[in-house]
């Protein structure tokens, strides 16, 4: 008896085990299968699709506010060079035009001046970029993937469903198998789809905040200069 207890319990460790292994291959068929659907561009569930139009929506934002931020760079990167050379000329011009020293060494004071605010508020979004936004980028890679393992479950689910029969116990018991997978990766989904949700709407408001005090500093520095500058070219025009 003994000996007919440990081959029993043997046989139900490898069948087991077996059955582990099967479902680690078949968790990552459907995960690879709805990866080759997203990447094929191949139409899904409209239901499901349908489900996430606010992380969609979020990641529209997220998405654009990444791209803004790299143009933004960009563009005080090439104004700090047209500065640098418009300054570089005027310094020219005062040399050859002593009369009109003093208002061109306004002028060139006055382009010198707005490189200070303006590598500043290079610096700010450069960390806000590596930092902020890196960080949300993190998670946003963290929810897709999860969102490819629950989409993976649900076609997974769909396909056991469709060959279900309830009389048969081997098939309901696998049936809730994967039924479990679906509400695992659902649970881990949502939980990643609402940090990202949370971190996109921080990520903006923190945009706003950063862009509206550094710029302050610019502003008010181009509005005291601003009027010397002005009067030199009236004059001068």
């Amino acid at each position: 008896k003994e000996t007919g207890s440990s081959g029993e319990y043997l046989d139900r460790l490898i069948q087991n085990r077996d059955s582990s292994v099967v479902n680690k291959f078949q968790k990552k068929y459907w995960k690879t299968k709805q990866t080759l659907i997203k990447v094929t561009g191949k139409k899904e569930d409209e239901h499901v699709v349908a489900s996430d139009a606010e992380l969609d929506a979020k990641l529209e934002v997220f998405h654009s506010i990444q791209r803004t931020c790299m143009e933004l760079l960009k563009v005080i990167e090439q104004y700090q060079r047209r500065i640098c050379c418009k300054s570089r000329k005027l310094k020219n011009i005062r040399l050859m035009k002593l009369s009109q020293s003093t208002g061109v060494y306004y002028c060139s004071k006055y382009q010198l001046a707005l490189r200070k605010p303006l590598c500043r508020l290079y610096q700010e979004i450069e960390t806000f970029r590596y930092r902020a936004i890196s960080d949300t980028w993190l998670t946003v890679n963290r929810m897709e993937q999860s969102r490819t393992e629950y989409r993976g479950a649900l076609l997974w689910m769909k396909d056991v469903s469709q060959e279900l029969d309830p009389d048969t116990h081997k098939q309901m018991e696998k049936f809730r198998k994967v039924q479990a997978q679906v509400r695992t990766t659902k649970s881990s989904f949502d939980k990643l789809k609402n940090d990202v949700c949370q971190k996109v709407d921080l990520l903006g408001a923190s945009r706003c905040n950063l862009l509206s005090h550094v710029l302050t500093t610019y502003q008010n520095r181009d509005q005291f200069q601003g009027p010397v500058v002005a009067e030199y070219i009236n004059k001068t025009v």
